[in-house]
Order: structure tokens, then C-alpha cells, then sequence
């Protein structure tokens, strides 16, 4: 199997690597997280003229890819950056919904996404549901030819920036079944809803958003109410592995920071990297690195997989990740002692975005237990 990138999708890779490298040094990437928003508008112009939040969407939207394979290169090179702009938010989870399932007059917002001048927030997540994607509680009835929507989202991922909302509402069955889901689009500043933003430990932003008695127009809805469930799922496996992949980006960065203290940092006068017992936990870390790799690398290859097959290997790559990512976040900071705690080293950041991937859409236990339910399955 060969799995070199095509040259298009080197391109994409070294043109966001340049400009992360040139662009965006921790100290920046400080600045940006500081700000009301959360992030730099500037910079999220500067991704949108590179074509970097076109390569996570297909050209009949607008975009430049979309496939798996574009949403791993893109992805990487943001975990390396540990950039802030919600590429995660919009694009991924909120512009792929769009794209998939609305209607033509609502995917036409998708160019405004690529072209960086309007944001989008998936609102799906509530209090009581945790991970699952099912377990959805907040109400859609309908009125005088449209909608009325009641309930609360949490942890919406860039809800208090967003322009717009894509928002789940149960509109049939229980509050834990997969048939009965709509998905609707509203503006962010309708009429009845309510945002409460707050910055995340570890840099990002959220939002806790309440609809009470909001009004909307029929066309609002994306797709046939009652069958979103599908379109859900997949818009999530598309989060799961853009997270996979940012945190390869991030394992790296940590690993070659360790990897030069151990070069540099002396003991005994002589480099700490000389010492076996380093050597073997160094050699553990690129090991568990490469595996977090390939089970990426094959849910990058299976996204537009029968559902089985699909969820089974993106659970797989998220356990992994999530797994390999606090392994190597944590010794990481071992090996470099009581600097990797200070604010000023980029180490300690990477380490705790790491720690969050591992919590978004799903930790470790979570996709385990998803791995063998679709493995009986199969």
C-alpha cells in the first residue's frame, strides 16, 4: 500500500506547516487564545486565502477536499501549531453537516465558511448526555407552519463567536433514540437564545447555550426532520479523526522538544539523552506514536466506509490517541523536570490540549467500548 501523499497534499501540508512555523509561536498563539474571542481573526483570514479551511470540505461546496486523508495532512499541521482558530468548530463539524445535509440554499453558506467570513458552532452536545450521540433531550414542535425550540446545549465548541448554529432537536421518541432527531439552522442572535462563553483549560473556547420558546421558519431545518441521526454520526467520526490527527501533530512537537533537552540538558557532565533508562522511555514514546499513526492513517482510509467498518477504525484511532497522547504528554514532562511546568515553555500546553482530545467527542474508555459493539457487529 503506498502511502505517500499526492503532491497536491504536500502542498496543503507545507504551506500550513510554513505558515504555523513563521506565524504562530507560542507566545502569539497566547495572544490570540487571550483576546474576547478567543482567537485571531487576522490569522483566520490569512487560513482562509491558503485554502487551509477549504481543504476540510468537497468542491461541489466550495471546497478543495474533504476527503480523510485531506482532513489528517490539514489537521497535523494544526496540532503542531496547537492553533486556536476553530477549524474543529466550523469547518469539520458544522460546514461538513452543511455540506452533507442541507439544503441549497443552506450549503451556499459553506463558500462563506471557506472563504473565512462567517462561523459556525455545532450545538448538539446537553448536560446529561456525556458522549452519547443519541442522547438528546431538547425539543422541537411544530407551529404554524415552522418550529418552536426548547432545551439547553453544553460545551458548544466556539458557540459564543459563532454566527451561526447548527442545533439537534428531538422531535420524535425517546430522549436515547437514534430515530426521531432534526437538525436546524439559526442565526446566533435569534430571538430566545442565550449564550454564556467561557475559555477552556486548555486554550480554546465554549459556550452554554439556552433556546427558550425560539421561533423558526420551516426552511430552517437541514434535511428530512426525524433522520438525522446518520448525518450526525458521520459529521462526528469526520471531529474524531480531525482530533486523531491533531494530536499526532502534538505528540510530535512533544517529542522532539523532549528529544532535544535530553540532547542538551547536562548531568553528571554528561547529556541526559546518554543515560539507558532514558533511552528506553524515549524509544517507548516513538513507538506508541507510530501505532496512534497507523490506526489514524486507517480511519483517514475507511471515513466513507459502510457505518461498521467506519466507526469501528475511527474508535480505534481515537482510543489510541487518546491513550498515547496522555502517555506521552505526561512523560514528556518526567523527562524535562520543573521547567515543563512553567507558563513560558510550549511544553505544558501541548500537554494539556493532549489531556482535552482525549475528553472531546469521546475519551479512550468511551471508544473502546464503541470498538468491540461495532466489532460484534461486523
Amino acid at each position: 500500500m503506498d502511502f505517500e501523499l499526492s503532491e497536491e497534499r504536500r502542498i496543503l501540508r507545507d504551506t500550513a506547516a510554513r505558515l504555523i512555523r513563521e506565524r504562530y509561536p507560542i507566545q502569539a498563539r497566547h495572544e490570540f487564545a487571550a483576546r474576547e474571542e478567543g482567537f485571531s481573526r487576522e490569522m483566520w483570514a490569512d487560513f482562509a486565502e491558503l485554502g487551509l479551511i477549504g481543504a476540510f470540505l468537497p468542491g461541489e461546496v466550495g471546497g478543495y477536499g474533504g476527503t480523510g486523508v485531506d482532513i489528517m495532512v490539514a489537521m497535523e499541521e494544526i496540532g503542531r501549531g496547537l492553533v486556536v482558530e476553530p477549524f474543529l468548530a466550523s469547518a469539520v463539524l458544522s460546514a461538513g453537516l452543511l455540506a452533507e445535509f442541507g439544503t441549497g440554499s443552506q450549503k451556499a453558506l459553506v463558500g462563506e465558511v471557506v472563504a473565512g467570513t462567517r462561523l459556525l458552532a455545532f450545538a448538539h452536545g446537553e448536560p446529561e448526555s456525556r458522549y452519547a450521540l443519541s442522547e438528546v433531550r431538547m425539543q422541537a414542535c411544530e407551529s404554524d407552519g415552522g418550529w418552536i425550540l426548547n432545551g439547553r446545549k453544553s460545551v458548544v465548541l466556539n458557540g459564543d463567536t459563532a454566527d451561526d448554529l447548527i442545533v439537534s432537536a428531538r422531535v420524535a421518541g425517546d430522549a436515547d433514540d437514534e430515530d426521531g432527531l432534526a437538525l436546524f439552522l439559526i442565526a446566533a442572535n435569534t430571538q430566545g437564545v442565550s449564550r454564556r462563553g467561557y475559555a477552556t483549560v486548555d486554550g480554546g473556547r465554549a459556550a452554554e447555550i439556552d433556546f427558550d420558546n425560539v421561533r423558526l421558519s420551516e426552511d430552517a431545518s437541514l434535511g428530512p426532520a426525524g433522520q438525522a441521526f446518520p448525518a450526525i454520526e458521520r459529521a462526528v467520526g469526520r471531529g474524531v479523526l480531525a482530533l486523531c490527527a491533531e494530536a499526532l501533530g502534538a505528540m510530535e512537537v512533544c517529542l522532539d522538544m523532549t528529544l532535544d533537552f535530553l540532547r542538551t540538558r547536562t548531568q553528571f557532565g554528561v547529556p541526559l539523552g546518554k543515560f539507558q533508562a532514558l533511552q528506553h522511555r524515549m524509544v517507548d514514546m516513538c513507538l506508541e506514536i507510530e501505532q496512534a499513526r497507523s490506526a489514524t492513517i486507517l480511519a483517514a482510509g475507511k471515513l466513507d466506509a459502510p457505518r461498521a467498518e467506519r466507526e469501528r477504525t475511527l474508535s480505534a484511532a481515537k482510543n489510541l490517541a487518546g491513550r498515547v497522547g496522555r502517555m506521552v504528554g505526561e512523560e514528556s514532562i518526567q523527562l524535562h523536570g520543573g521547567i515543563a511546568m512553567t507558563w513560558e515553555y510550549a511544553l505544558p500546553h501541548f500537554a494539556k490540549r493532549l489531556t482535552m482530545i482525549d475528553h472531546q467527542l469521546g475519551d479512550a474508555d468511551h471508544h473502546l467500548e464503541r470498538f468491540i459493539a461495532f466489532s460484534r457487529a461486523a
